[in-house]
């Protein structure tokens, strides 16, 4: 039977807790937005004026998909793209209903300017790399 030493415990348990071992799928701006690309989506980056996708710690870029266009912003850690969320709930226009407009999967945060129909959210989900 092998023994674990207490230095390999530690860096198990750092591992995982930084995303090593935790199974969550981490994405990348730079492949999202080719995979996009390379499917006719027009792809530009995020606006100035969106100081929170501008502060991503994993980069971000805007996107038209079939008549809506969205915002999309990575985390280098999916606790980040928790913090991206929190922050487009904070800081959003009191009259935009954000759970209709906001989606969050690993560290990807999409936000979209009107509610995204399914082959919309499908296109950009399907492209997440």
């Amino acid at each position: 039977m092998k023994r674990l030493t207490l230095t390999g415990c530690v860096v198990l348990a750092c591992a995982t807790a930084c995303g090593g071992g935790g199974g969550t799928k981490l994405y990348t701006s730079a492949a999202t937005k080719a995979c996009l690309q390379k499917n006719g989506v027009a792809v530009r980056p995020a606006p100035a004026s969106d100081f929170v996708a501008n502060s991503a710690t994993g980069g971000a870029f805007s996107a038209t998909t079939r008549g809506n266009h969205v915002t999309v912003s990575f985390g280098e850690t999916v606790a980040d793209a928790d913090n991206i969320d929190q922050a487009y709930r904070r800081f959003r226009a009191k009259n935009v209903g954000i759970d209709d407009v906001l989606r969050t999967q690993g560290n990807a945060v999409m936000l979209w300017h009107l509610h995204p129909s399914d082959a919309d959210r499908a296109s950009l989900t399907g492209c997440l790399k």
